[in-house]
C-alpha cells in the first residue's frame, strides 16, 4: 500500500519539512499537519536544527527595521532571496 504524501513512520520526510518550513514557523499549518511535522522533528536532529535556525533568524529579523539597513546590504539581501527562490 502506498502512503499518502507526507505521512511516514515519523511524520513528514526531510524534503517535506523543507518545503513547508515557513508555513510551520508562521503557524499556518493546519493542526493535523503540525502534529505530523512535529513528529518528524522529534526523530530528526537535522530538521530540528534547521527549524530552530529559521525561528532564530525570524526573531532576529524582527529586531531590525528595513530603514536601519544600509542600502547596499538591503539590495544584496533582496537579490539573494530572489536568487534563492529560483533555485
Amino acid at each position: 500500500m502506498v502512503e499518502p504524501l507526507g505521512i511516514r513512520e515519523h511524520g513528514y520526510t526531510c524534503r517535506e519539512v523543507v518545503d513547508v518550513a515557513s508555513e510551520y514557523v508562521e503557524g499556518a499549518l493546519p493542526p493535523e499537519e503540525t502534529t505530523l511535522f512535529e513528529l518528524h522533528l522529534n526523530f530528526c536532529d537535522g530538521c530540528f536544527t534547521f527549524i530552530d535556525q529559521i525561528k532564530q533568524a525570524a526573531a532576529l529579523s524582527r529586531r531590525v527595521s528595513e530603514d536601519e539597513l544600509p542600502e547596499p546590504l538591503r539590495l544584496g539581501l533582496l537579490e539573494a532571496f530572489r536568487d534563492w527562490k529560483r533555485s
